[in-house]
């Protein structure tokens, strides 16, 4: 057990096999969100299945969970390399110029998701889901939440920026993790950086059709 923590191999494994929970939890709120687009009534019947369901109550906590164990893994990876090495993180060994930007900025670019997922955790799941686990009043019209943040268009600019840091962060994570779990012959990384980048421009266009279709104004066409 303690080799796994020490060595690079260890290192990267814990990344990845962590990462993969936050994969998988943006997989399902992508989906739930692009139902706003299809109107209030259909959302929130999404929300409160999200909200009362037993399956995703297990599995969402479950999800967040090794989510965090990503964050806080990374954080403390960052802290030993910057203290041995300088200015290194655990995705980028020695930089080369073969290296790419987002494999550099991995860990910054972490940051910007984190941030922008505790402010989104603030205005949605605390109103939303919280509520249930703690016997509050959640809201009733999620969908009215969901629009009025939505309309402003300062928001939608730190969303969009948070997408940005996202798309970067999935494209280099996803096919990463899978080469760390053993994909890692030269057939198959060509193919998964091109799974990886499918996978997050989806994913990044799915939460960015939700501020856009609000901030156009299309709700009311």
């Amino acid at each position: 057990m303690e080799h796994i923590f020490s060595s690079s191999i260890g290192k990267k494994l814990v990344m990845s096999l962590s990462g993969m929970f936050l994969m998988i939890f943006l997989i399902i709120h992508a989906v739930a969100n692009v139902l706003a687009l299809f109107g209030r009534e259909i959302y929130n019947d999404v929300c409160h299945f999200m909200d009362t369901n037993p399956v995703i109550q297990v599995m969402v906590p479950v999800l967040a969970f090794g989510f965090m164990i990503h964050i806080l893994y990374a954080t403390w990876l960052t802290y030993r390399n910057l203290k041995a090495r300088g200015a290194q993180t655990y995705a980028v060994g020695t930089k080369t110029k073969a290296s790419s930007w987002a494999a550099q900025n991995m860990f910054v670019l972490g940051l910007i998701v984190v941030g922008f997922l505790a402010l989104h955790l603030y205005h949605f799941w605390a109103k939303m889901q919280l509520q249930h686990f703690i016997g509050g009043h959640a809201s009733d019209d999620p969908y009215s939440l969901v629009a009025g943040l939505f309309r402003q268009p300062l928001y939608v600019a730190i969303y969009l920026i948070w997408i940005g840091a996202l798309w970067f962060h999935l494209r280099h994570g996803f096919w990463s993790a899978l080469q760390t779990a053993g994909l890692n012959n030269s057939k198959w990384l060509k193919r998964l950086k091109g799974i990886a980048l499918i996978y997050a421009t989806i994913i990044a266009l799915a939460f960015a059709s939700v501020p856009l279709f609000f901030l156009l104004g299309l709700d009311h066409l």
